[in-house]
């Protein structure tokens, strides 16, 4: 049995990808703790919950990223790690700036759309009540 080296992390927003590529180690943050995870660690599948998500890569380079609730699954060599919302920084002392910042924008937009979407309903629901008033 051959014990590897690297595995590959895919960290994933719901519009597009924020990290892909190999890594010598990760470290997240679950409900009832952290924990870590090397290459030929047993496959598992975790919640995640608001917290910083390190990804060291092969080369010695640590990718340090804020992320909201999310879901991380390992099996085999593959993490696969979906998030709600998530920022990628370099300085660990401003990331709580930074991540509070786009999370705020973020939710300013889903507020507009939430509204938006509120509006739509209910014009839909008083164009239906004007079509049951019309005379048969």
């Amino acid at each position: 049995m051959t014990l590897a080296s690297e595995m590959h992390v895919h960290l994933r927003l719901p519009s597009r990808s924020l990290f892909e590529g190999s890594a010598a180690r990760l470290r997240g943050e679950a409900p009832d703790g952290g924990f870590g995870i090397l290459p030929n660690h047993v496959d598992f599948v975790t919640a995640l919950v608001p917290s910083v998500l390190l990804i060291a890569q092969p080369d010695g380079r640590e990718r340090i990223f804020g992320i909201d609730e999310g879901l991380l699954v390992k099996k085999g060599q593959r993490v696969e790690v979906a998030v709600r919302r998530a920022v990628e920084t370099d300085d660990l002392d401003a990331m709580r700036d930074t991540v509070g910042a786009s999370f705020a924008e973020l939710e300013d937009e889903e507020r507009a759309a939430r509204a938006a979407l509120s509006r739509l309903e209910a014009d839909m629901v008083r164009r239906f009540a004007s079509l049951r008033k019309m005379p048969r």
